[in-house]
């Protein structure tokens, strides 16, 4: 069983926060506790800007079953304003509408549902601006 308050106490997923290496200023998401660049062990919090371009993606038609209510959808890798880049779903956005270069916002939606998950999942994808 899933526990609703484990996947709540995610900061990454709801907050889009990362770990920013206190000795090299190397910014990790999701947050790692050492630092690939300089092997430091101190991070603080930075909360990550919310619009970037898509580098590459993908369309899904024949998503897994939790996702069967979204396809055909894109997943896509998107580059944020400070260079970070993270992988997800572009939302609310026809497939031929989005392609390299495609300016983005992340924003909080729905992940997914269906009756295996007891938790309705929420975080971040994004929309084209």
């Amino acid at each position: 069983m899933l526990s609703p308050r484990y996947h709540r106490e995610i900061p990454q997923r709801y907050r889009l926060e990362a770990g920013k290496c206190t000795g090299c200023g190397k910014i990790h998401f999701p947050p790692r506790s050492v630092c690939k660049e300089c092997g430091g062990r101190a991070f603080e919090m930075e909360k990550l800007p919310s619009k970037g371009k898509v580098l590459t993606c993908t369309t899904v038609e024949i998503p897994p079953a939790e996702f069967d209510d979204q396809k055909p959808y894109v997943n896509a890798i998107v580059e944020l304003e400070n260079g970070v880049r993270l992988t997800c779903m572009v939302a609310e956005a026809p497939p031929d509408e989005v392609d390299v270069g495609t300016e983005v916002e992340l924003v909080f939606r729905r992940l997914r549902c269906g009756r295996e998950w007891e938790v309705l999942q929420y975080g971040y994808k994004a929309v084209v601006v």
